[in-house]
């Protein structure tokens, strides 16, 4: 049996007749750029959130990068987040000029720790950026006292948690901006690239507008430096005929996931992924720590199971990031995670009986 770690073949099939036909629309009316699709998508999406706003962006890193720009986040600042994320994290705030400042992780979610956020303050920090990493919420109450006691602001990165839940609350609507990817292999994924922002602060939405466009408000006029980062009309439209189907979507990845847990937690040596209390997770991912994970990933390859990484190598310890100083051993919990860590097969479209083979497949290879 093959089976891959993502199928958006399968999930194509489902949405066919849908989108073919919307995509032509966009291309007859030659309406590429913004446009009633656009517009249509940011509202739709606000609503799908519990946000006021959302502003369409060219991607995710773009989410952040202008969410952090919108808010005053730059040069001579600090922000405060975790070294096990995609790239995209650190470089949003490098970029605008800020400095990344790494805290450890909770050992049981992989999230941000929010006890080790309070020692790494300094008089230069400006604010907290939290990865809901895997679908799952940071502990955002915690992170939001803090950030109260301190004056810091907060912007979520929920690139990965598009409908994770957090006492009830939706990811990204629980601070001043929450950003989104929608790289084709999310959740809620485009055609190509695509993000967003969502916001309860029309001020801030309209400082992203106007970063997103080359920094105008009136064509030609501009107020400032700003970026091309502007949503396309057909990734908007793909995305309004998917949002539709996301909750469906993600209850089907939460089935998945109880699968999974039933079968791999009584193997030995397997330790299965942790929802706190607070969260209600959407499993973007499906992550499970072995101390034989190379081993059993090339066992689990040599079966037909595509598997991957996320993250082999902490950002404190890339080479990007040298200038930084961080050392290793800087950060233990994120460093142990990362040498154990392997992501499983999780699509919507998944079976149980490819679940069952897989469960299967990795018995066989723990207790032999």
């Amino acid at each position: 049996m093959n089976i891959p770690f993502l199928d958006l073949k399968a999930q194509y099939q489902q949405i066919e007749n849908e989108v073919v036909p919307a995509i032509k629309e966009a291309m007859a009316n030659g309406a590429f750029i913004g446009g009633p699709q656009v517009t249509g998508f940011e509202e739709e999406f606000a609503a799908f959130c519990d946000s006021a706003f959302c502003v369409g962006v060219g991607s995710g890193t773009d989410a952040l990068r202008f969410a952090l720009m919108a808010a005053g986040v730059g040069p001579g600042h600090e922000v405060i987040t975790v070294p096990n994320t995609f790239i995209a994290t650190g470089e949003a705030v490098s970029q605008v000029g800020a400095r990344p400042i790494f805290v450890d992780i909770k050992e049981d979610t992989c999230n941000i720790d929010p006890e080790k956020i309070a020692a790494a303050i300094t008089p230069k920090t400006r604010a907290i950026l939290p990865v809901h990493l895997y679908g799952q919420t940071a502990d955002m109450d915690a992170i939001l006292q803090i950030a109260r006691k301190h004056n810091l602001l907060v912007i979520e990165d929920a690139c990965q948690a598009h409908g994770a839940l957090y006492k009830g609350k939706k990811a990204g609507s629980m601070s001043i901006a929450g950003c989104f990817s929608f790289y084709p292999g999310k959740n809620l994924g485009a055609f190509g690239e695509a993000g967003a922002v969502v916001t309860q602060d029309e001020e801030l939405a309209k400082k992203m507008r106007i970063i997103r466009d080359h920094g105008q408000e009136k064509k030609y006029y501009h107020m400032m430096e700003g970026y091309n980062g502007r949503l396309d009309a057909i990734q908007a439209a793909v995305l309004r005929i998917k949002l539709k189907k996301l909750p469906a979507w993600n209850a089907a990845r939460q089935k998945h996931a109880k699968h999974y847990n039933e079968l791999l937690s009584s193997i030995p040596g397997i330790t299965i992924p942790t929802q706190a209390e607070f969260a209600q997770s959407v499993y973007h991912l499906y992550v499970i720590h072995t101390d034989k994970r190379d081993a059993l990933q090339q066992y689990l390859s040599e079966k037909g199971i595509a598997t991957g990484l996320h993250y082999p190598l902490p950002l404190h310890l890339q080479a990007a990031y040298k200038d930084l100083g961080y050392k290793k051993g800087a950060f233990p919990k994120t460093e142990n995670s990362a040498a154990k860590l392997l992501s499983l097969p999780m699509f919507a479209e998944l079976t149980n009986t490819q679940i069952e083979y897989i469960a299967k497949t990795i018995k066989e290879f723990m207790t032999q």
